[in-house]
């Protein structure tokens, strides 16, 4: 699986309202509820899941970037969400910069590899350099989605 095969154009926030980073995580769940990927009924599970991960320690890793993620018996395979934030968004990053980048992730529950291979694969691909002058500069979700396909991370 690629990342792209991970998301599609109603997945992707081109420019996100949140300014901090639980409202942040609220968006991108709020965004996989609305789009069908994530259950209305299993929204507030979801967010506890992501939340318990996040209180363990913050997902910013640098250079403006965060990957929440969490596991939950409440999804059937992976589901991601995209945002992007032209401002930045406060994240207690580890490098304590702005988060500009944000791929949220939920993997269903036991599958701890498929778990481990996406979040190293989103790191690597959002540890790119020019990977992240072009997400962003870029002005749509399909330009968006479409760095995302023409990259050749695996998860």
């Amino acid at each position: 699986m690629t990342l792209g095969n991970l998301l599609s154009v109603p997945q992707i926030l081109p420019e996100m309202r949140a300014t901090e980073r639980w409202s942040a995580i609220v968006e991108l769940v709020d965004l996989l509820v609305a789009n069908g990927s994530v259950r209305e009924a299993d929204r507030e599970t979801v967010l506890s899941a992501l939340r318990q991960r996040e209180e363990t320690m913050s997902t910013g890793i640098g250079f403006g970037i965060a990957i929440p993620h969490a596991s939950s018996d409440r999804v059937d395979k992976v589901v991601a969400a995209f945002g992007r934030s032209s401002t930045g968004i406060e994240f207690d990053s580890l490098d304590n910069a702005p988060v500009k980048f944000i791929v949220l992730f939920v993997v269903p529950k036991d599958q701890f590899q498929t778990h481990l291979r996406t979040l190293a694969a989103i790191a690597k691909f959002l540890n790119d350099r020019v990977v992240r002058e072009r997400l962003g500069t870029a002005v749509s979700a399909e330009e968006i989605l479409s760095i995302f396909e023409n990259n050749p991370a695996k998860a």
